[in-house]
């Protein structure tokens, strides 16, 4: 008898292969038969009209902090997602001398917008160096895998101090002592190395993330420790300015140590490439021998405004600056005032002092780029959607029309900013890339950006936008499926999940792709110390189960927590027989 059986599915295995009705038969954590299963189960999920896939693995997430305290690992864990890698763009918790604890937090806090005041209360710091960390996160058992990467920011300043921090460049001595703390990381467990290259992450003290400056000897000279490892991934997000020439390293060190080099591919108003030309450095290195793939978004990455959430277009203006730190029963009382809204908004926005100016002036006035959001809200708006074309066509300024919209429902009102990734009004760029293998679907930065961007709903957007209701070019479902599946896993070594096979993982979601359906954004205020997130759910989806065990029923979560810490690449198990994947695999 089986453990757990799942019955009359379309069952879209993750290899790209075209999805079959078949059951799947499992026992305790592993999948041990596909097909007509006579065998009965202990326990059954009727998945007739259901999509049955793996559990999906997200590559780009910052739960660094959250996973030491948090069981449920939403919102990621509510959109199917049963792997996640954390330790991205250089930032994490580890390794951590004592007297560095307060200052990484605030790195974090700045970088990702995840309250300090969350992750203080939150985290217990049982950890100095990497090693201890993953020790640590063995204590608790999640509903989701955890994998991490040793961030480049925590290891600068643990070796470098105050210079470090400041991103001044280090001793010859210095490099071999970071190089070593990454190889004493990835023999642990780690599955990677992290850094920031972007004048977009900053501390909570405007400070560069520590490596943003870096130059190529020293980004070698820690890459290698991957070498001498055996494995891992060296990852990093830039804003691939031609001087640094990014690409012409990545190539060399991919070539030299064999290890995969990933970076995050955006279409950006900073970045000085534009998108085709990031995916053309990086082909042209590749065909050289490099091993470098793009990690993109598959929608436009979009600050989510509000009243109450981090920014919204009157942020720097000084009616509510005054009141920008009052409880929101104040500020509610404010902005239902006839007076305080005319002040406001006869107002313009005080300089931001740093380098984030232009988004600040973008998000006071770029009202064409701003869309209301509504029950059923399309991530690929048209221009005759925005609030300035609204506003026009209701007779009153976008100012005001932004203003009265987000006073809906009691002042919950959301407006989707797309920042990036959305400088032509459609994702037509993404097409060709979405169809490429050296792409790869990332960045939802699930756990990041708490009060302003709302993308670790990522892989439900896939589903409902990019295969069922897009207008134009789609993607077959089992090439999506593949794509958020099997090929995250494999760029990390996960060699033991993403495929629905006998002897792998039994990570699974039952979906009633029919329904599924992403809901609004909402602001909570749930995290440690009452901190601050945008959160998403989705109907849809009927069951997730994770090494056997069902962790989600119809978006709830059950109480099972079967997740485990990652260490390392994942081999087959000796007993699996995987199927081949189609002809697009990497």
């Amino acid at each position: 008898m089986f453990d757990l059986k799942i019955t009359g599915g379309l069952v879209v295995d993750g290899t790209g292969t075209p999805g079959k009705v078949m059951d799947i038969g499992i026992v305790g954590d592993r999948i041990v038969a596909l097909g007509d299963l006579a065998e009965a189960g202990a326990e059954e999920i009727d998945a007739t009209g259901r999509v049955v896939a793996p559990g999906f693995v997200d590559i780009h997430t910052h739960y660094d902090g959250q996973a030491t305290w948090d069981q449920e690992m939403a919102p990621s864990s509510w959109h199917g997602v049963t792997t996640v890698v954390m330790g991205n763009c250089g930032v994490g918790f580890a390794p951590a001398a004592p007297e560095r604890q307060e200052w990484l937090v605030g790195l974090m806090e700045g970088v990702e917008d995840i309250p300090g005041s969350a992750l203080t209360e939150g985290m217990t710091w049982n950890w100095e160096s990497f090693p201890e960390y993953l020790d640590a996160l063995e204590g608790l058992d999640r509903t989701v895998d955890v994998a991490a990467q040793v961030p480049h920011g925590a290891v600068r300043a643990y070796v470098m101090g105050d210079r470090g921090a400041a991103n001044e460049e280090p001793t010859e001595t210095e490099i071999a002592r970071m190089s070593a703390i990454v190889e004493e990381g990835l023999r642990a467990g780690a599955v990677g190395f992290s850094t920031s290259r972007t004048i977009l992450h900053k501390s909570i003290d405007g400070e560069l993330v520590p490596g943003t400056t870096a130059t190529k000897e020293e980004l070698l000279g820690i890459g290698r420790a991957l070498k001498r490892a055996g494995h891992g991934v060296f990852e990093m997000a830039s804003d691939l300015l031609p001087e640094w020439n990014e690409f012409e390293w990545m190539g060399d060190l991919s070539r030299e140590t064999g290890a995969p080099v990933t970076f995050t591919a955006l279409e950006s108003p900073i970045k000085s490439l534009p998108f085709k030309d990031q995916l053309g450095d990086m082909r042209a290195q590749n065909a050289k021998g490099g091993n470098i793939v793009a990690q993109i978004s598959m929608r436009g990455t979009g600050l989510i405004l509000g009243w109450r959430a981090t920014f919204h277009p009157f942020s720097q203006r000084p009616s509510w600056k005054a009141i920008a730190d009052a409880p929101w029963s104040e500020q509610w009382q404010h902005l239902q005032d006839s007076t305080f809204r005319s002040r406001l908004l006869s107002e313009q926005g005080e300089p931001t002092g740093s380098d984030l100016q232009l988004i600040a002036d973008l998000m006071e006035t770029a009202f064409s780029m701003q869309y209301e959001m509504l029950p059923g809200f399309n991530y690929e708006p048209t221009a005759k959607q925005s609030i300035e074309q609204r506003a026009l066509a209701t007779g009153v300024t976008a100012a005001e029309y932004a203003y009265d919209f987000m006073m809906r429902d009691e002042g919950t009102g959301m407006i989707y900013f797309p920042l990036l990734n959305y400088a032509n009004g459609n994702l037509d760029f993404l097409e060709e890339a979405l169809d490429s293998d050296d792409c790869v679907n990332s960045l939802s930065d699930g756990g990041a950006h708490c009060g302003t961007i709302c993308d670790a709903a990522a892989t439900t957007f896939m589903l409902q936008h990019w295969v069922r209701d897009r207008e134009g070019r789609r993607m077959p479902l089992e090439r999506a499926i593949k794509r958020q599946c099997h090929d995250t896993a494999r760029l990390y070594g996960f060699e033991d999940r993403g495929v629905l096979a006998p002897g792998l993982l039994a990570d699974l979601n039952v979906i009633d792709l029919d329904s599924l359906q992403l809901n609004l954004p909402t602001v909570a205020f749930d995290l440690p110390a009452g901190g601050r997130r945008l959160l998403q759910t989705a109907s849809g989806y009927d069951c997730t189960i994770k090494s056997g065990r069902v962790t989600f029923r119809g978006g709830a979560a059950t109480g099972e927590y079967p997740g485990r810490v990652i260490r390392g690449p994942q081999p087959v198990p000796e007993s699996s027989n995987p199927p081949a994947t189609a002809s697009d695999s990497r």
